[in-house]
């Protein structure tokens, strides 16, 4: 067997993943509906390695990329995980963002055409996956988003990067700074998507251009009122379709040639905000923004800017740790502790022999 002969789908062990291959066609489901397909740490390299199998198999012509259910798309990354695991020790999250980076140019870089089939919302991380594709279709029930100002993060991924070559400058600021959800018609209006398509139906009847409460009573399955990818499937097949009609290599080197203002972008920036992302997940901002998400409570923006404005801290939870122990002689303890925590000394107190 060569090294770059087709292999069966069902050869990949993956957890987090759905792959499947037939008919030319690559689809790859991230498969993790009980948190909105965000992707796991583990989930990011599974996706990685369906994207290069699909890259490198013959017997692919075209990927189709998509989330489980009829929810989310993706909603990037697992903010649970964040909390648990990279405020803690920031230091990994650069190697998190190692392996995400592989990821986006996985499918950047796949070498063949990858169509974005969007199940449901695209938020944060799940975004840029999709910008990361070269075509994009949306059910009319979904919404796209960015989620990092307001969760202490910034949404360098990818998003910072593209959306102002997609959109335009001024709508990509209002999506970074505000993260507001954006409806599917008005992704397709700004340029976000190539087609959105009916997802809503009405006793079995899709209904066109559906409103915000008719979509959450189809996603409740209330008064009527359902969900249906039965369009969005018939869309994404007809694009499939038209692509397989193309000749690979010139569809391939076309993909590296429209890339570039992508790939400017990507590699002017990415390295940079990996360093910078790490650094910053030693600061309160992404402990304060990351405990509130778990915790379902809204972050205390103003507390840090009111810290800030009095001459406090606004980086450390605790403040910079620019105390001594005059007892035991512990070294770098938090400025507003009040007790050493190595000896338990009260801080304020006079220490033995010394004159008040």
């Amino acid at each position: 067997m060569g090294m770059f002969d087709s292999r069966p789908a069902s050869d990949f062990d993956f957890k987090d993943v759905i792959y499947e291959k037939s008919d030319w066609v690559a689809r790859i489901t991230i498969n993790r509906p009980h948190n909105y397909n965000a992707y796991s740490t583990p989930a990011l390299e599974e996706l990685a390695t369906a994207f290069r199998d699909a890259a490198f198999d013959d017997r692919v012509g075209v990927i189709v990329y998509t989330g489980a259910g009829d929810r989310a798309f993706c909603t990037g990354g697992d903010v649970k995980e964040y909390e648990a695991l990279y405020t803690t020790k920031p230091r990994d999250y650069w190697k998190y963002m190692g392996l995400f980076k592989a990821y986006i140019e996985s499918i950047v870089n796949a070498g063949k055409p990858v169509i974005a089939r969007l199940n449901g919302m695209a938020v944060g991380g799940g975004n840029e996956s999709q910008m990361a594709c070269d075509l994009a279709v949306m059910a009319e029930h979904a919404w796209i988003g960015q989620v990092g100002t307001r969760v202490g993060s910034v949404a360098a991924g990818g998003a910072t990067q593209w959306l102002p070559i997609l959109i335009g400058d001024r709508r990509a600021r209002e999506m970074l700074l505000f993260n507001g959800q954006i409806p599917a018609r008005q992704c397709l209006e700004w340029g976000l998507v190539n087609r959105v398509v009916p997802s809503v139906t009405l006793d079995g009847d899709f209904v066109e251009g559906a409103t915000r409460e008719q979509i959450a009573k189809a996603q409740a399955g209330e008064d009527g009122y359902a969900i249906d990818l039965s369009k969005l499937d018939a869309a994404v097949h007809d694009l499939v379709t038209k692509l397989l009609q193309q000749f690979p290599e010139c569809v391939r080197y076309t993909k590296q040639q429209v890339n570039f203002w992508k790939d400017l972008a990507w590699h002017g920036t990415i390295g940079h905000a990996r360093d910078w992302l790490a650094l910053h997940y030693t600061s309160q901002e992404p402990w304060e923004g990351m405990r509130a998400f778990v915790q379902k409570r809204k972050p205390r923006y103003m507390d840090l800017r009111q810290r800030a404005a009095e001459g406090g801290s606004s980086e450390f939870v605790w403040g910079p740790p620019s105390r001594d122990c005059p007892s035991c002689g512990a070294e770098g303890i938090p400025e507003n502790f009040s007790y050493c925590g190595a000896c338990g000394h009260s801080l304020t107190a006079v220490p033995a022999g010394v004159e008040s």
